[in-house]
């Protein structure tokens, strides 16, 4: 796990090499055990040096901070090479089955120097090129050099764990694993991208697809490469190299799927156990992470030291603490717990706005950023976590609805009565919600805008600038009833690729790399995936409710019952409404700062007025806030401009 970053110049640019240092720099926190630089150009060889003043007059620069994980020693430092001189290297991320890999090159002749997994990699694109990435088992971004062909290809994993951005600057194209890094480049274009400050502003929605909220700083898309000549820098060739199966069902039954789940989640957890450091995991309480922590137990015995690492709420409503301790004692952990205040939120909520390098929807990032700085306390550079797991197997409270309306859709709706009334004995649930987000996926765009008025859901609301976006040719959206007998489907699709878990795997990246710490996360492997998307809805969501049903099954034995019994669902939820009598005087700060009256997409004063309304107790509290003083916080901490 490191950071990686390149300049691929134009004919005629040039670059200060002590840009390389302050790109470097800023990714320090996530390789703090080593670095090195690359340079090249057609008139002279390759070189790899610790020193950037050696590169000078390069026309291509890689540089690498590395976070030790595999291989130790000097053998697994980067840039590395082929010994015939033609590739070189710079990876992010993990190969988890890299052993395998290397076993299977091994008998076609390669041979290895080192007991890395960034050796393999590169050892499998010398022998399969691009068809080399369907075969890894791992989360990367990396980018590799052919001296030969003379181009530069970059490569970023199935479902975007590893994060991997690219601009074009001086005639040419850098590339960086944080877009801070990126920003170090000088005469950078800091504008802001209409469209995707409305999609945060509006529905709290970043990270999906090529853009981001930088109109002129790309981010390759998940399950994604792009191959560029060095001679023509700026056209480069993107290409998707996978994408989740949805045109199939298997005809199994629920025992032999569960049987098979078991097998593709224990395996899973077994190779994300690999590393030379000690290995811990994130601890909710919920059925994903106490899951993985009981996998782990039960894969490696008494034999493994199991650290593990959990947020505790301070209202009791949304506490796990009984949960957290029924699963600690039952795998024998090393247990901490962390219970941040608001206080200390305050105190670091403007370095937590920066270090996530574009806004964030809710204080529960927070609570995930203590999580990692607890871990690191505790000298642990490894954790295990569950993320994706909800998105995959319907585990928000959103996706009754959303079951209730396939069940429509299709025709039965003697069950999808039974369903509902099954539903709505569910703790968070409501007949209204339900009711009204069904039919939302039901009805056609043209139907929409009258059922958002229903549910008082404004498109374009009152403290947004709707003349600055008309301006940008902005239109607002509209939720889309979606096509298809099978709906929920369809929406765990969407939210894999697109609404929810692009934006957690971000939040994750930079809260573990902050801490200098490897987070992984066992759910997203394309095995696990493709299998779970090709089961009827009904294992997923149960005809009785049960959410996550075919999981739950599946970990029986494993996980006690009383985890796997539970209808409720908190996650890492904070006390946000109690929170916030506390922030009151920071965000009214922000709100009535200067950067916020400059910034065009605003209505500010609307936003006080809905402010203190809700500091009144006169309207209910939401995301809203934290999306408007994120926005405003992170565009005077990048210095984003609006033009």
């Amino acid at each position: 796990m490191c950071g990686i970053a390149g300049i691929l110049l134009g004919s005629k640019s040039q670059v200060d090499v002590s840009i390389l240092k302050s790109i470097s720099h800023s990714l320090s926190d996530r390789g703090p055990d080593e670095f090195g630089f690359l340079g090249w150009s057609e008139t002279r060889p390759v070189s790899i040096s610790r020193n950037p003043q050696t590169l000078e007059n390069s026309q291509l620069y890689l540089l690498h901070r590395r976070l030790s994980i595999l291989d130790l020693s000097e053998a697994g430092w980067q840039p590395m090479g082929t010994t015939n001189g033609r590739y070189y290297i710079v990876f992010n991320g993990e190969i988890y089955n890299y052993l395998e890999l290397q076993t299977q090159l091994q008998a076609l002749g390669h041979q290895f120097q080192s007991h890395s997994d960034t050796e393999v990699l590169l050892a499998a694109y010398t022998q399969w090129s691009v068809n080399a990435l369907s075969k890894f088992v791992g989360m990367f971004a990396f980018a590799i050099l052919d001296t030969w062909e003379r181009t530069l290809f970059l490569a970023r994993d199935f479902f975007g764990i590893k994060p991997l951005y690219y601009t074009y600057w001086q005639d040419g194209l850098a590339f960086a694993s944080e877009i801070k890094a990126l920003l170090q480049l000088p005469g950078i274009n800091r504008n802001a991208n209409p469209q995707r400050v409305y999609d945060y502003l509006q529905s709290g929605l970043t990270d999906y697809g090529s853009e981001t909220l930088f109109a002129d700083i790309q981010q390759l898309p998940p399950s994604h490469f792009l191959k560029v000549s060095l001679a023509n820098p700026q056209k480069p060739q993107i290409s998707r190299y996978w994408q989740i199966e949805l045109n199939q069902t298997l005809d199994i039954t629920f025992p032999e799927a569960t049987a098979h789940l078991r097998h593709l989640f224990l395996e899973s957890v077994g190779l994300h156990l690999r590393s030379d450091v000690p290995v811990g995991a994130a601890l909710s309480g919920g059925i994903d992470s106490s899951a993985i922590v009981m996998a782990m137990r039960h894969l490696q015995g008494n034999d493994l030291q199991l650290h593990t690492f959990s947020y505790i709420a301070s209202e009791p409503s949304l506490s796990e603490a009984k949960w957290v301790e029924t699963v600690a004692q039952a795998a024998s952990v090393i247990e901490y717990q962390v219970k941040p205040s608001p206080e200390e939120l305050i105190a670091d909520l403007d370095k937590l706005i920066e270090l996530q390098d574009e806004p964030f929807g809710s204080t529960s990032i927070y609570a995930q950023y203590r999580v990692f700085q607890l871990a690191k306390a505790a000298n642990i550079k490894v954790m295990l976590d569950g993320q994706g797991a909800d998105e995959l197997l319907g585990g928000y409270r959103a996706y009754l609805a959303t079951r209730f309306a396939s069940l429509l859709r299709q025709g039965e709706w003697g069950k999808a009565s039974e369903f509902l009334q099954k539903a709505l004995k569910l703790p968070g649930t409501s007949q209204q919600t339900i009711l009204l987000r069904a039919v939302g996926l039901l009805l056609p765009p043209s139907l929409q805008a009258p059922v958002r008025q229903l549910v008082k859901k404004d498109v374009v609301p009152n403290w947004l600038n709707h003349h600055w976006f008309t301006k940008h040719g902005i239109e607002p959206k509209v939720y889309h009833g979606k096509k298809g007998q099978e709906i929920l489907r369809a929406e765990l699709h969407q939210a894999v690729v697109e609404n929810s878990l692009p934006m957690l795997l971000r939040y994750e990246d930079r809260n573990s790399m902050t801490h200098s710490i490897e987070s992984r996360v066992p759910f997203l492997t394309p095995a696990i995936v493709n299998f779970v998307f090709s089961l009827p809805e009904e294992f997923i969501i149960a005809n009785d409710v049960t959410s996550k049903a075919i999981f739950r099954e599946a970990m029986r034995g494993i996980v006690p019952d009383i985890i796997l019994n539970r209808q409720d669902k908190i996650g890492f939820a904070t006390p946000e409404q109690s929170w916030l009598k506390v922030l009151s005087p920071w965000v009214e700060n922000v709100l009535n700062s200067e950067m916020a009256a400059q910034i065009p997409a605003l209505n500010v004063q609307q936003m006080q007025t809905d402010f203190q309304a809700v500091l009144a107790g006169k309207s209910a509290f939401d995301f809203r806030i934290w999306r408007w003083v994120n926005l405003i916080r992170w565009a005077e901490n990048l210095a984003v401009t609006f033009e």
